[in-house]
């Protein structure tokens, strides 16, 4: 009889956690995000340069590259797509990642693409591919309403992607399938997050996304956020909650 797949938690962050938290994240998490650019929102990346601990630390990566809004796509997507993929790569050579690391695109917009944010994450995932690294995308792996049907991201994207391989990293913190702000000792599969093909599933948010995980268990802190255990509270580590079927999902060690 085949054994049941193991799965391991990770979490992410925009900022970085700190040298001397990493022992602590360590005893909850087999892996950790890390971005090769600025994060969401953020003017600056405090994970440059940072690899080598992480790493010593006995970490897994899931290597991020924050995309591009639909807004800032209305000119030549595609084109922005490609130099963004060439950055992406440029960035994880310089950071110390390996040849065929999986670089996941940050696409924060839910729902199904329009064109121009499609032409954006495939002419992306062709430059990555084309540098010697290999493709992924961060989208919702939530049901969103359009009509009388219902899209997720991560499906209308692999649907349109041809034939390019695409790794995909999605989230999903409605309870359930979400387990909420838990660190369960046997994690979830990826594939309870609804969506049968994600290789790393973020179960949880911090904070709270009230319009989904109004249904969770009483598991966040008061503030509605997600904090490590043995974390000190007044550090404010607060982190998002992944699992996935790899210690190593993006195979950047």
């Amino acid at each position: 009889m085949a054994l049941a797949q193991s799965s391991y938690l990770g979490f992410d962050r925009n900022e970085y956690p700190g040298d001397a938290n990493l022992a602590t994240l360590r005893q909850t998490f087999t892996f950790s995000g890390y971005w090769l650019n600025n994060p969401p929102g953020a003017k600056t990346n405090t994970w440059t340069g940072k690899r080598a601990k992480l790493q010593a630390a006995g970490f897994g990566f899931l290597v991020l590259f924050n995309g591009r809004l639909y807004k800032e796509l209305k000119h030549d997507p595609a084109a922005l797509g490609q130099s963004d993929g060439v950055a992406a790569v440029a960035s994880a050579r310089r950071e110390g990642f390996p040849a065929h690391t999986v670089i996941f695109l940050d696409i924060e917009e839910g729902g199904r693409m329009l064109p121009e944010q499609k032409a954006y994450i495939y002419s992306w995932g062709d430059a990555v591919n084309a540098g010697r690294y290999r493709a992924g995308v961060y989208c919702s792996g939530i049901p969103a309403k359009e009509g009388k049907v219902s899209i997720v991201t991560a499906q209308d994207v692999r649907q349109n992607a041809g034939e390019r391989a695409i790794a995909f990293f999605v989230t999903n913190d409605v309870c359930p399938p979400s387990p909420g702000c838990g660190y369960a000792r046997k994690a979830p599969a990826p594939a309870e997050s609804g969506v049968d093909f994600a290789e790393v599933w973020q179960y949880a948010q911090s904070p709270k996304r009230k319009a989904f995980a109004a249904k969770c268990p009483a598991n966040y802190s008061a503030d509605g956020n997600c904090y490590p255990p043995g974390s000190d509270p007044a550090l404010k580590l607060h982190v998002d909650v992944e699992t996935a079927s790899s210690a190593d999902p993006s195979q950047g060690r």
